[in-house]
């Protein structure tokens, strides 16, 4: 099995402060990490409505300290998620605090996919891992999901100079290997994935926040600072 122990390290010395160190980044933007959470989930719930999809079981991949939780169940309406990670610091906050009936935490080796899932989402979290070990993670989403389950990868978008003046300013994010949406297609694909659409979000700064409205009519250009790409299990 591959030695995840520098990357578990890292994230579970930020566990306890990962608020702050996310906080000194995204203060650039005019807005903390819960509207770049909700943003995420309610463009998501917004794509599954157009597929007319009905998710009922999540697995978050690198649900970190949890911020996406509430969201994935309030704008999606699912019915269970299963969060994993590899740094069992962050799950022990996650369980703290978003722990539910509804929620199970596991540490990545500790759940085995079994091809169940409806709904596989990720933020953020492949530019952390080495580039020879991302294919793997791919193929482990996708034992995961059912047949026709759908996966929404997030990543940050490299081709935003604002989105690389944010990670510069995260300790954690300093030194990652960012992916284009070209290599993030490119990599699903080969892991067994049906591309169904790339999404850019987050162009404007709160500053310019009264154009936010004009975002859904240039989702197809690459200007956000991130991007989902949404595809399906064959």
């Amino acid at each position: 099995m591959t030695d995840h122990s520098s990357f578990n390290a890292a994230f579970d010395k930020y566990a306890h402060d990962y608020d702050t160190a996310l906080s000194r980044g995204l203060s650039v933007s005019g807005e903390d990490k819960t509207y770049f959470a909700r943003g995420r989930v309610a463009w998501l719930a917004r794509c599954l409505r157009q597929l007319q999809e009905q998710p009922k079981s999540v697995l978050e991949y690198g649900c970190g300290t949890g911020s996406a939780l509430p969201f994935l169940f309030d704008l999606i309406g699912v019915d269970f998620i299963i969060g994993i990670d590899r740094s069992s610091r962050s799950l022990d906050v996650a369980k703290r605090t978003r722990g539910s009936e509804r929620i199970e935490f596991l540490l990545v080796d500790q759940y085995l996919p079994s091809g169940q899932i409806d709904l596989a989402f990720c933020n953020g979290v492949f530019h952390h891992i080495p580039l020879n070990e991302r294919g793997a993670a791919v193929e482990y989403v996708h034992r995961s999901l059912r047949p026709g389950g759908l996966f929404a990868m997030w990543e940050n978008n490299p081709w935003n100079p604002g989105a690389r003046y944010v990670m510069s300013r995260i300790p954690f994010d300093r030194g990652a290997i960012t992916l284009s949406s070209v290599e993030t297609r490119r990599l699903l694909r080969a892991g067994g994935f049906e591309i169904l659409r790339t999404d850019f979000l987050f162009i404007f700064p709160r500053m310019l926040s009264w154009l936010r409205g004009l975002e859904p009519l240039v989702s197809r250009l690459p200007l956000g600072a991130q991007y989902q790409v949404l595809c399906r299990k064959a």
